[in-house]
């Protein structure tokens, strides 16, 4: 694929997840979990690679951030997340290894990077009832969502132009 296409995709998947990450959410503790944003971490990451996933990740936090719906946590956590997922999936062409690079890169490495900003901005229950539920369950949702969604698009046939036509029916999702 093309970078047009590819910068085209980034900034539609980016448009759509900053618009309903906004209305769709979980209460956990004292703060909103979003799932939409990490079911497009892993999208991205699949579909485009490392750079425009953590791109996206970037401007939906960027977006959401200004916008006022936003956390500041949100960029860093994501990004981790974002990578572990282009990586894993890279090296093993998984899509079960992509969402557990989400999980893993967001859901633990990302929440403990960012636990000591949030103590000190929020204070210490805030970050642990708040902050570390709220990543942990987010990457969670959104990968499994990501895996189910894209289990669905493989086997429908909708990502054909994603991928070489001979290996298409030989991906191991």
């Amino acid at each position: 694929m093309n970078p047009i296409r590819k910068m085209t995709l980034t900034a539609m998947i980016t448009a759509i997840t900053t618009i309903t990450s906004s209305f769709i959410f979980i209460p956990v503790g004292f703060v909103k979990a979003f799932p939409v944003q990490h079911l497009a971490n892993v999208l991205t990451a699949v579909l485009l690679g490392p750079a425009y996933a953590v791109t996206q990740a970037f401007l939906v936090s960027l977006i959401r951030n200004i916008s006022g719906t936003g956390s500041f946590f949100a960029f860093p956590g994501s990004m981790i997340g974002a990578l572990l997922a282009a990586y894993l999936y890279r090296k093993t062409k998984r899509l079960t290894y992509a969402c557990l690079g989400e999980v893993l890169g967001t859901g633990i490495l990302g929440s403990l990077a960012c636990y000591p900003i949030a103590v000190l901005l929020l204070g210490e229950k805030a970050a642990l009832f708040g902050i570390l539920p709220a990543f942990m369950l987010s990457s969670f949702a959104g990968a499994i969502f990501a895996f189910i969604l894209l289990k669905i698009l493989v086997k429908n046939n909708f990502l054909k132009g994603f991928f070489h036509e001979k290996s298409i029916n030989d991906r191991r999702l």
